[in-house]
């Protein structure tokens, strides 16, 4: 795929214009291109009237003539495809490989090993997706949760329900193969060339649900409804699992359980497993209206057909803290995202289309090892004392309903929730409260100083009409469970730490490289069981 970037047009131009002036600048002949595509689109206002500033993506007829072209601007860029180039190990292991979690990085991690023939054992906590899709209308219509079945726990992990961002900032070769593999199994086309790549959602679903089918026709196995419960162990090398739907051989586990398998966590300490306290986030949703986020970010060109759903990203140093936004959803909604009864969680997500009212994002301020002494258990004990202060708020409302209140308010400490134009999307509810009650004091004006620094940086952030819901707490996870340079656990050989619930990961692409990683790692090692 070849690039052409930094194509200024007005506003009244088009893509076909942006089309053409790229291959212009490429030197490419108009019968030579297969595909033209806008990969990204931003508003320059800094001088006078506004302009549209593309990047165009072009894929040709023939990609081998791709490299013809590399230097015919300077703005001109080659991107290639990934070749993993793995090779199979030469010791044999003595059973299959099993991979516990089907989040993205299991899910990727069993991909690759299937494809290589070790047709792996997948186990899942959760349901399959179209039980797990139930379960969370379910909760959503009624507020009756079940623990292995929600927007955590499930096939296809968090990030099922999420806006389904590609973007990350890891910019390892392996994100190549990773979309790839979302393209062969329905992704959105524009996801191979748009620099925020997302898939919705609604589609997203589909996408895991055709992964797995890959893996099982190639031989693996998925068990779901089935959650790691222990180790067997001899001289310090891994033999078995132990598991709610029985005991299973095994010399090679991957570990990809997610953020949120807090009793799993539990349970690695409680077998002598030493796990590092790591850093992570916590805060609230913040809503605006949709289009008043657009007007700030593209000024006069706010509402111009050509432009994408307009995205943010802020992050401002209070002290030794940062406060910055995560997950942004612009579009979306905030969904109840519990895993606990008698805790309120909340999260974001939206379609593809991103068509909804309002932007959401998390408003949050990180803490790490310092807060707790180093001691994961009361990292994680902090993370349930503040979602069942948030479920204690919210009660009044019906069952996890959450806490809520306008921008303003909380600046003031008010605990006021007055509804305007921006109405409250959190399926569950809201409830007014005073949020800043709820976070220990330090980080609530911590919180509250980010909030002012990014009214300077996005004008009207802070409106009287935005709203806050609370609490978010599952930024990412809390502990890291080490590994040595061979991807390996330092504590038990045979154990593969993995993805976002390990500490190795934070989002989709980065856990599924992470699942790629650690797959590699034992194929390169490992020949198939026999049989």
């Amino acid at each position: 795929m070849i690039l052409v970037r930094d194509i200024r047009l007005p506003l009244s131009a088009g893509e076909p214009q942006a089309f053409e002036k790229a291959l212009h600048l490429a030197r490419i002949p108009r019968s030579k291109a297969a595909h033209l595509g806008v990969a990204r689109l931003s508003v320059d206002a800094r001088h006078g009237q506004p302009k549209l500033v593309y990047t165009i993506a072009v894929t040709l007829k023939d990609e081998g003539e791709e490299s013809a072209y590399a230097g015919a601007s300077p703005c001109v860029a080659i991107r290639g495809k990934t070749d993993l180039g793995v090779q199979n190990g030469t010791q044999r292991l003595p059973h299959r490989p099993v991979v516990c979690g089907l989040g993205p990085a299991g899910l990727f991690a069993a991909l690759l090993l299937a494809r290589q023939g070790y047709k792996p054992i997948v186990l899942e906590r959760g349901p399959a997706l179209d039980e797990r899709v139930k379960a969370v209308e379910h909760f959503s219509a009624t507020g009756e949760l079940d623990p292995n079945a929600n927007i955590q726990f499930g096939e296809g992990g968090a990030g099922t329900f999420s806006d389904g961002k590609l973007t990350t900032r890891i910019g390892d070769e392996l994100c190549g193969f990773v979309t790839e593999v979302f393209l062969q199994h329905g992704a959105p086309a524009e996801i191979a060339w748009k620099q925020k790549p997302h898939v919705g959602t609604d589609l997203l679903r589909g996408v895991i649900t055709s992964i797995r089918r890959e893996i099982e026709a190639l031989g693996g196995e998925v068990h779901f409804n089935t959650a790691l419960t222990g180790f067997e162990q001899k001289n310090g090398r891994l033999t078995g699992i132990f598991t709610t739907g029985g005991t299973f051989p095994c010399e090679a586990l991957v570990f990809a359980v997610g953020h949120s398998a807090r009793d799993t966590f539990g349970m690695l300490m409680d077998s002598g497993l030493v796990l590092e306290c790591k850093p992570f986030s916590v805060g609230f949703r913040a809503e605006h209206l949709q289009s008043e986020i657009e007007k700030s970010l593209y000024h006069e060109a706010a509402g111009h057909p050509a432009l994408p759903r307009g995205e943010y990203q802020l992050s401002q140093h209070v002290g030794d803290r940062c406060v910055y936004t995560f997950c942004m959803c612009p579009g979306g909604q905030v969904v109840a995202s519990a895993s606990e009864t008698g805790h309120v969680v909340t999260n974001g997500m939206s379609y593809h289309a991103r068509d909804g009212k309002n932007a959401n994002a998390a408003v949050v301020v990180s803490v790490g090892a310092e807060d707790f002494a180093g001691d994961p258990r009361r990292a994680i004990a902090f993370q349930r004392e503040l979602e069942a202060k948030a479920y204690a708020a919210g009660r009044r409302g019906g069952a996890y309903a959450a806490p809520a209140e306008n921008v303003q308010s909380f600046l003031e400490g008010k605990g006021q929730l007055n509804i305007g134009r921006v109405e409250p999307t959190y399926d569950r509810g809201v409830v007014a409260a005073d949020l800043g009650a709820l976070l220990p004091g330090e980080l609530a004006d911590t919180l509250r100083a980010g909030l002012r620094a990014y009214e300077r940086k996005i004008a009207g952030y802070t409106a009287p009409e935005a709203i806050l819901t609370g609490l978010e707490t599952r930024t990412s996870s809390p502990v890291r469970l080490k590994r040595e340079e061979t991807l390996e656990s330092a504590q038990l050989a045979g154990l593969y730490p993995c993805g976002e619930g390990a500490g190795y990961a934070g989002g989709i692409m980065s856990a599924a490289v992470d699942g790629l990683r650690v797959a590699r790692a034992i194929i390169g090692r490992y020949a198939p069981a026999e049989g």
